[in-house]
């Protein structure tokens, strides 16, 4: 057995010497990076093998995942999403105070005066002013009553007082509530005698030198029908001015040989000319809801008051006349209605009145109660001089509302 000889080893080989690592030209500054491992693979599990004679069963097709909704193209391209035709919104300007809003800080922070009601009142007039304690809450109410009397309205405003019965205090409510607007809101009233044949408001407010009346007007208002000749003082002649109160009064046809009655455009024509003078129209009507003059102040008003007395009659009235409304179509009787409740003599039936009150509370806005006054009983002018207290505050509270609900 022949053997090869074994190749001649050569001399070692001498391997080139590395760059350093901070060689420039031929290293990079940093160790290379290792290259990047594929992730490890998870080891196979082991499934069990099925036997010969076991049915392989069939798989279950999954259901497709619907496909993204894609825009629709129309004739110009695929329609862009709804957000994409929406502005961006512009930056907020910050809004700076105006002089208007200086001077309605300036109102609103004035606040009350000086009390001058009860002890806090004696303190401040006994110590010249220097002591001056704050108002009490009924004085601050009151404030408030006057205040919601005085505002301004966008134009003239009509409040309508009915009840179809006689007796329910109509005339007076009417004239009282002429006075209290009248004294407080500095003159602009005018309160109306709208009954189709004669009413008495004439006769309970304050005599003038002429007797003329919504009739006379009717057949002389061909002189109001130029709206720049017109002239309120041309109006005197037919209304009476009721001296302190700060209020006129239109009467009635008070002509006994005159026959007829007022009709739906008498009332539509004399209440257009009021509405050119005076801010505020207080009507009396009379007791026939059938009357067109009647059905024409009700469609008119732009308030209803509801009088009654606290007797069982007058209250039931009342009531009947507000579902004749209803029945009639008038819509949110609730909202434009208010009540007055006054009380016929010193000693009443305090359950019917309370009655009263909860079943008009649910078919009016809200029930004001007023005092019985000597002052009022007679029939005869209205000496608001010798309104007590009381009965002057209650009409206050419920002119207030009245004015809040305009």
């Amino acid at each position: 057995m022949s053997h090869m000889p074994a190749p001649r080893q050569g001399p070692a080989r001498r391997h080139d010497p590395l760059p350093p690592a901070d060689d420039p030209l031929n290293g990079p500054l940093t160790p290379p990076e290792p290259a990047p491992q594929p992730p490890a693979q998870p080891a196979p599990v082991a499934r069990p093998q099925a036997r010969p004679d076991a049915q392989t069963p069939t798989p279950t097709p999954r259901r497709a995942a619907p496909a993204p909704a894609q825009p629709v193209a129309g004739p110009e391209g695929p329609e862009r999403p709804s957000w994409a035709d929406e502005p961006a919104p512009e930056p907020e300007v910050p809004r700076f105070v105006s002089a208007t809003d200086f001077l309605e800080r300036r109102t609103e922070s004035a606040g009350y005066g000086p009390p001058t009601w009860g002890w806090r009142g004696r303190v401040h007039r006994w110590s010249g002013g220097t002591i001056s304690p704050q108002m009490g809450s009924e004085e601050k109410q009151h404030a408030r009553d006057r205040a919601a009397i005085q505002r301004a309205f966008d134009g003239p405003r009509t409040i309508v007082f009915l009840n179809p019965k006689g007796g329910a205090a109509k005339t007076t409510s009417v004239l009282v509530a002429g006075y209290t607007f009248g004294t407080i809101r500095g003159g602009g009233v005018v309160a109306w005698d709208n009954n189709e044949t004669r009413g008495t408001l004439g006769i309970r407010g304050h005599r003038s030198g002429h007797g003329n009346t919504t009739r006379e007007l009717l057949e002389d208002l061909d002189r109001f029908n130029d709206v720049y000749q017109a002239r309120i003082g041309d109006l005197g002649a037919f209304v009476r001015a009721q001296g302190d109160a700060h209020f006129d009064v239109l009467a009635s046809d008070e002509r006994p040989d005159v026959t007829g009655t007022i009709k739906a455009t008498d009332f539509t024509a004399v209440h257009q000319l009021l509405e050119r003078f005076y801010r505020l129209i207080l009507v009396d009507t009379g007791n026939n809801m059938r009357a067109e003059n009647w059905l024409a102040a009700a469609e008119t008003a732009d308030l209803l008051v509801v009088t009654t007395t606290v007797r069982e009659d007058t209250g039931y009235s009342g009531l009947w006349m507000l579902d004749a409304l209803q029945d009639a179509g008038y819509q949110d009787l609730k909202h434009k209605t208010i009540t007055v409740m006054s009380e016929p003599s010193s000693h009443v039936d305090e359950q019917l009145a309370q009655d009263m009150a909860d079943v008009y509370e649910q078919r009016t806005k809200a029930v004001f109660r007023v005092p019985y006054d000597p002052a009022l009983v007679p029939g005869s002018v209205i000496p608001y001089e010798q309104l007590t207290d009381d009965t002057r505050m209650a009409w206050v509270r419920a002119c207030a509302a009245m004015a809040g609900q305009l």
